[in-house]
């Protein structure tokens, strides 16, 4: 099982003959990836990398069947593209582009709100099922197939989580880079629940950055509803009021959305925190450790009556050879 992609997922992608679009398409087929065309207004025929080009959406899905879109248009067509391939149909929008400006994205939410597509980013690292599927800008060598998922806000850090998880043997079910930016698709409470309801997600890795309030919905939503282990860590802990940290979304303003506060709301939760992303990895594995521990008590503890029956038994046999042992040494 997966979240989102899987080895059936059929990939187009906009801005496809473009020079980000052709260098991310080739690494995304090389992963194994099944991408099926591209879309390029005005250079629709055409081959490219071997597949064909489509001059809209509504034609790729007509022609491919294609489910899954990722999107490497320049800014300020981007909010287009992910709006075209939502009344195309696609069922996952993947939008890697960066520099959209932030009404841009207001109109999108506004126009996915009763909408069946699900909105990945923008700006930000895409989305991959280990040995399945690649969608995105990802170092695809990195990752294993395993039993963390991992959601994040830093493309970076992702990454780093991913290294730490694939070099203690924990591998990853799912990586989710959901973006930075303020106005966005899928946010942390979407990614979680998917987690909680995968059953080869054993534990959840938990990325984020000081700005906005996503966090702390993120961590009442776990208080409520996910059964997971689940190690966070927010990245800013040293910035200042009013400084931006990388993404647009990650800057504090009227004394919200610090790392402390985040910190806070997430111990609260009962969520495993660590003060460096150097501890992602050690940190779930300890409490995957404890968790099989804990199952393996009560499986245990609620052994079937036959069970329990047949082990009494194998002791009375056993205490009448104990008796006689004592009685020849006496």
């Amino acid at each position: 099982m997966s979240i989102l992609v899987n080895k059936n997922t059929r990939v187009i992608v906009q801005g496809f003959t473009g020079q980000q679009g052709t260098f991310h398409t080739e690494q995304s087929i090389k992963y194994g990836t099944k991408v099926v065309g591209g879309v390029t207004p005005g250079r629709g025929g055409e081959k490219h990398l071997g597949l064909p080009v489509f001059d809209t959406v509504r034609e790729a899905v007509a022609k491919t069947g294609a489910n899954a879109t990722m999107i490497y248009v320049p800014g300020a067509y981007a909010a287009d593209a992910i709006i075209e391939a939502a009344d195309a149909g696609i069922e996952l929008i993947v939008c890697i582009t960066e520099g959209i400006p932030v009404n841009d994205m207001v109109q999108v939410k506004t126009a996915l709100r009763d909408s069946k597509s699900r909105l990945v980013g923008p700006n930000c690292p895409g989305v991959i099922t280990p040995g399945e599927c690649k969608i995105g800008i990802m170092p695809g060598f990195i990752h294993e197939k395993g039993r963390v998922g991992i959601v994040s806000r830093s493309g970076t850090l992702t990454y780093e989580a991913v290294f730490q998880t694939t070099n203690i043997g924990l591998g990853q079910s799912t990586c989710v880079g959901i973006g930075g930016d303020p106005v966005r698709g899928m946010n942390f409470i979407d990614v979680l629940e998917l987690f909680e309801q995968d059953p080869q997600t054993e534990g959840i890795l938990m990325v984020g950055e000081i700005g906005g309030s996503d966090e702390e919905a993120g961590a009442e939503y776990i208080r409520r509803h996910v059964t997971k282990p689940v190690v966070a860590y927010i990245a800013g802990v040293t910035a200042p009021a009013g400084k931006r940290m990388g993404h647009a979304g990650a800057v504090i303003s009227g004394g919200k959305g610090t790392a402390a506060d985040k910190f806070a709301a997430l111990e609260a939760a009962r969520v495993t925190t660590v003060r460096s992303p150097a501890e992602l990895g050690s940190a779930i594995a300890r409490r995957l450790k404890g968790r099989v521990a804990k199952t393996a008590r009560i499986v245990k503890a609620k052994a079937p009556a036959k069970v329990k029956a047949r082990a009494a038994k194998r002791q009375m046999r056993k205490a009448p050879a104990k008796k006689k042992a004592v009685a020849r040494k006496k």
